[in-house]
């Protein structure tokens, strides 16, 4: 007797199809064909089929009813043996065992599942049927839950168990000319070809675990927010353009403005390059206390390799942020010792937090309970860049001081210093002996290669000294400062002359500093450690002119080195307000983890006038450019409390968890590193018809 799976009753002279919810005389007199189209034989019952027709067709979808998944393709363990299962996913080939029996894959977002096609179980036809699906295919498979063997099982999702086939049915079959294979990790297509395909490339379970990651750590983020009384809300991204910093979308309207002479004027949105002023004017209003949201921002930069034209942040701002302690008051345990000078420290205790717990239920790791502060200044000063990388020593080293009397005096009055980097022979160097004999170094640096026993006479072949030094001078002793740069049994040193104030994010030492490590891991002769190393960097300078992707805006006028919301630190006012620009520094904090900066905030200017000084006087905006702060700075001199906030790059963010050099591998559909987007095709140019709307004209 023939039955049907489903509780429908079957005779035994003919089978059954479903089209639109009606059965029909289909197929008849063959039981494998039953089984192929989703039905099942009792033992025994089995008939030869020499009808072609009756095996599923691999040429077109199937679009009728079928049944529902009982489990998904990663979700089976052994609990589940015996148990009689529906799975849906794409069908894996792996492999042909003899003519009887074959063994396949069926995988889905969750995991893979091996099926074993046994023509004594399923019939040939079914074995026959499925050989012949093309890779790729959505099918659907009934069959059996059974252990694998103890020595075939893997500790991976469904790794334990395999499933016996006794029903399949093509539901849509793959094109036999795919552009790749997204599981041939082996051979992967070239990144242009993935992204241009990147429906297929979303297949490989790297990209997909990324993705079910980045969903997580969303989740976490935005319970850890919640318990800590933020709320959430969405802020507009069509905005005016205002002059804060980053090169901005303009979006055309089809609002138009009339002009004294009578043409019609197109007017513009800005997409928004951050939430800053409307979520500053959010606390500013006292509705809402503690923000935050996902945001979505848009940057029209140059094309970077860790930059995307539209990217995700978790944007924060809280009202009643401080200025830094008074006295004893509001001090909590080991703020007083760690140097964080500057206010904002209740923002620093939500971030910490949210990192925390990040790293403790995505990597398993308890970080320490305090991250690490460093000044701007020091950070430059030691590692020659403003987010340093803290897994390797390899120190940058001020030797101005130990330079004769004639060089340090026309230093200090030029106001510039001398520094150097030092590769020798001390074991903590040995990472970077091979690399130092031939990495090319920056034109402002000199290399110089000290042998072993010449300790007194290697700075005098220096052209940096002797540039500082207008006349002849007597020969320079450097023997005392051989032992202490550890040079006495050889070794290379690379000079650099800088001002003493340091400017932007980079020295030419510390781009020395990071390409000696570059090139000992690529050598092998450095591994660095997978241990996170967070960084406060703190007391920015406040204003800038070393900000090239600032200068479009600046024309050569002071930019504000975060935005110009940002407040100084209040050691610094009477500073700002007497000229003394370049020593303001900021409140103005970036979270730095192993050389990549994660995120960044500041405490705001919540005073009008001040805000309006510096828009006026130090940034030097002209009317226009002022106007579009006009809202702002009345909503500051309605009551404004002190507030401050961070915005986490959750797209660098996700790369790190997901230990990924490329922030494309964890966006769903990201852009090339110049700002095209290979699959839907965009930006594209557009018709003159549909320019016209917006009063607009091409070239």
């Amino acid at each position: 007797m023939l039955t049907r799976t489903r509780s429908l009753v079957a005779r035994p002279t003919r089978a059954l199809t479903r089209s639109a919810g009606r059965t029909t005389n289909a197929l008849r007199g063959c039981s494998a064909c039953w089984r192929v189209s989703g039905y099942s034989t009792t033992p025994g019952s089995t008939a030869a089929c020499h009808n072609q027709s009756h095996i599923p067709s691999i040429n077109g979808a199937h679009s009728a009813p079928f049944p529902r998944r009982t489990h998904t393709c990663g979700t089976l363990s052994l609990e589940d043996v015996d148990r009689k299962v529906v799975l849906q996913g794409w069908l894996v080939p792996k492999g042909k065992v003899s003519k009887k029996l074959s063994f396949f894959g069926i995988r889905d977002s969750y995991g893979t599942t091996q099926l074993v096609a046994d023509s004594r179980m399923c019939g040939p036809d079914i074995l026959a049927a499925m050989r012949e699906v093309p890779e790729e295919s959505v099918v659907l498979v009934e069959g059996t839950v059974r252990p694998r063997p103890e020595s075939q099982r893997r500790d991976v999702p469904a790794g334990h168990v395999e499933v016996a086939v006794s029903a399949f049915r093509l539901l849509n079959p793959a094109d036999r000319n795919m552009p790749f294979m997204p599981f041939d990790i082996q051979n992967l297509a070239n990144e242009d070809l993935r992204l241009r395909y990147r429906y297929l490339d979303l297949r490989r379970a790297e990209l997909t675990n990324n993705l079910k990651k980045r969903s997580d750590v969303a989740f976490l983020v935005r319970s850890t927010l919640h318990e800590q009384g933020f709320t959430e809300v969405e802020t507009p991204m069509l905005l005016n353009s205002t002059p804060e910093g980053a090169r901005e979308y303009l979006v055309p309207t089809r609002v138009k403005q009339a002009t004294s002479d009578g043409d019609a004027q197109p007017l513009f949105y800005a997409l928004s390059q951050s939430p800053q002023q409307p979520k500053q004017l959010l606390v500013t209003s006292g509705a809402v206390d503690r923000y935050f949201q996902l945001a979505r921002c848009f940057r029209d930069e140059d094309g970077r390799k860790d930059r995307q034209p539209e990217f995700t942040q978790v944007d924060l701002e809280m009202a009643w942020v401080s200025w830094g302690e008074h006295g004893e008051t509001g001090r909590t345990e080991g703020q007083s010792h760690d140097h964080w000078r500057i206010g904002g420290h209740e923002v620093r205790d939500i971030v910490e937090t949210i990192i925390r717990r990040v790293w403790k239920e995505v990597e398993g790791v308890d970080l320490e309970e305090r991250f690490r502060v460093m000044t701007y200044n020091e950070a430059m000063a030691r590692y020659g860049s403003d987010k340093p990388d803290l897994r390797f020593a390899l120190e940058i080293q001020d030797v101005t001081s130990q330079l004769p009397q004639q060089v340090r005096s026309a230093l200090e009055a030029k106001d510039e210093i001398i520094e150097v980097i030092v590769v020798s022979s001390r074991p903590a160097h040995a990472s970077f002996v091979a690399s130092a004999s031939e990495i090319d170094c920056d034109r402002a640096l000199e290399r110089i290669q000290v042998a072993k026993g010449a300790s007194a006479d290697w700075l005098n072949k220096s052209q940096i000294v002797q540039s500082v030094l207008a006349s002849a001078h007597p020969a320079v002793d450097a023997t005392d400062l051989t032992a202490a740069l550890g040079l006495t049994e050889g070794g290379t040193v690379w000079l650099s002359r800088r001002p003493r104030r340091p400017e932007g994010g980079w020295t030419a030492l510390g781009r020395l500093r990071l390409a000696l490590s570059e090139a000992a891991q690529r050598k092998g002769d450095l591994a660095l450690s997978d241990e996170p190393k967070f960084l406060w960097v703190t007391e920015f300078p406040l204003f800038t002119r070393a900000d090239e992707d600032k200068e479009f805006l600046a024309h050569g006028r002071w930019s504000s080195s975060h935005h110009p919301f940002t407040a100084p630190m209040f050691e610094d006012i009477e500073k700002m307000y007497s000229g003394q620009i370049e020593e303001v520094r900021g409140q103005h904090y970036d979270l730095v983890l192993n050389g990549v900066e994660i995120g960044g905030g500041s405490v705001r200017v919540h005073d009008a006038a001040m805000q309006e000084y510096i828009f006026a006087n130090i940034l030097q905006l002209d009317e226009k450019e002022k106007s579009s702060f006009n809202h702002l700075l009345h909503a500051l001199r309605c009551g404004a409390p002190p507030h401050g906030g961070f915005a986490f790059g959750f797209d660098r963010l996700m790369a790190i968890l997901c230990k990924t050099a490329s922030i494309r591998d964890v966006i769903a559909f990201p852009k090339t590193a110049a700002g095209t987007d290979l699959l839907f095709k965009s930006p594209s140019p557009s018709t003159s018809e549909v320019l016209a709307q917006y009063a607009l004209k091409p070239l």
